[in-house]
């Protein structure tokens, strides 16, 4: 049963691998042995987490530094995963960024820069890793969505937006690469401590009191909630599961 979680010599790449969730799952990765790329545009933050997880589970971890929403950015960051490990089995697409406004307030470059964050380098991610995965025999692609993948708030049109299109995108390079043996699946985290949520609450009296009434299991979630989800779509034991988005939100979404 070990050994059907295991990522032991696979290579995984984690877009915001250097906070919060996505530090996180890279994190429940090393754990079970991949060895992984973490990539975000903070060099230091991304330096501090690779020494970080080399020190503690022994892996071979890559910091790669670069914006995602420039696309020769990411053929950089594929191409250098492909020079440093020879393979690719794993992404993350778990970058992200958000600007509360209402949508009145909300300018167009601003639409643009979460939607290039969020949706845009998420699709341009995994078809740069395409064709290493198809070469190397399949593969496994995690995109991060969100709540409101599901639901709505007045101040995220942009990002409910992007992580809508988040469950779409899985949906249809789900069905467009299953014949490749390509696994793609999504999470949906639901309130988690993180730097982003944190500014949330600050900005939104008596979110901390909603969130804990609605959710039945009466606390906001940590970053390490999320790994072990990411562990299972990345690993064999959901070498049958494709095209799911899969809340972990403490019961959140079910609730009324």
């Amino acid at each position: 049963m070990e050994n059907l979680f295991s990522l032991k010599d696979k290579v995984a790449i984690v877009t915001g691998g250097n906070g919060g969730i996505g530090r996180g799952i890279a994190r429940g990765f090393a754990e079970v042995g991949s060895q992984i790329a973490i990539v975000a545009r903070n060099k230091n933050k991304t330096e501090r987490v690779t020494r970080e997880i080399t020190e503690e589970f022994g892996v071979r971890v890559l910091g790669i530094q670069v914006d995602l929403q420039k696309e020769e950015n990411i053929r950089f960051m594929v191409n250098q995963v492909l020079d440093n490990f020879g393979r690719v089995d794993i992404l993350v697409n778990n970058a992200g960024t958000n600007i509360r406004k209402l949508p009145q307030d909300l300018t167009a470059a601003e639409w643009d820069e979460v939607l290039n964050i969020n949706l845009r380098s998420a699709f341009l991610s995994s078809k740069e890793v395409y064709p290493a995965m198809k070469k190397g025999g399949g593969g496994k692609i995690i995109n991060i969505g969100s709540m409101l993948s599901l639901l709505g708030m007045s101040k995220a049109p942009a990002y409910g937006a992007s992580k809508g299109g988040i469950v779409q995108l899985t949906r249809s390079l789900a069905v467009a690469w299953a014949q490749d043996n390509i696994q793609v699946n999504a999470i949906l985290p639901g309130y988690i401590n993180t730097d982003l949520t944190l500014a949330l609450r600050n900005d939104v009296p008596g979110l901390n009191e909603r969130v804990l009434d609605r959710t039945p299991a009466k606390r906001w979630g940590e970053p390490e909630d999320i790994k072990g989800a990411a562990i299972y779509l990345a690993s064999q034991a959901s070498d049958f599961v494709t095209g799911v988005a899969l809340p972990v939100d403490g019961g959140f979404s079910i609730s009324v």
